[in-house]
């Protein structure tokens, strides 16, 4: 068995959504790798940070990522395998590359409760946005109002029968 620790540097893009890891950026990669009788079991993590834009307020955002990975580098035989041990060394690009953008968020937000853009104006909602304010109502719903605000008045009522 044998640990190793090192960085690279990527030299693309990983990621083709609203988030991905840039080209340049570094990757952190701790890597544990071990003889088993059929090749060599890698396993590990991978840590970097992604950066792209909140899918609700479009405002920028880079995040951590962090993921974990094992994988069997099969020794070449007979059958075929994803992957496989070259020379007596494993290529862990793509597994890492692949552990990294498949844990990479498919709608990401700058903050749990962003409240997005206003779909009137398009500016971003603070969190002092009033919450009770009033949403245009469908006109298929409009009639279901006259009855809402014909029961109000009937409410106090009942309220004053009781009384009685």
């Amino acid at each position: 068995m044998r640990e190793h620790r090192f960085s690279v540097t990527l030299p693309e893009r990983w990621g083709e959504g609203i988030v991905s890891v840039e080209a340049g950026e570094s990757v952190d990669l701790d890597v544990r790798l071990e003889s088993v009788h059929e090749g060599i079991l890698v396993s590990g993590t991978a840590d970097s940070d992604y950066v792209g834009v909140c899918g609700r307020c479009l405002t920028d955002i880079t995040a951590p990522v962090e993921v974990e990975f094992q994988e069997l580098f099969a020794y070449p035989g007979e059958e075929e395998t994803d992957f496989e041990v070259q020379d007596d060394h494993v290529d862990l690009e793509n597994l890492v590359r692949d552990a990294v953008v498949l844990s990479l968020p498919f709608q990401p937000v700058c903050q749990p409760d962003c409240p997005g853009l206003d779909p009137e104006t398009g500016e971003k909602l603070t969190a002092s946005t009033d919450a009770e304010s009033s949403a245009p109502i469908d006109p298929r719903w409009s009639a279901l109002r006259q009855i809402t605000d014909q029961d109000a008045p009937a409410g106090s009522r009942g309220a004053e029968k009781e009384e009685s």
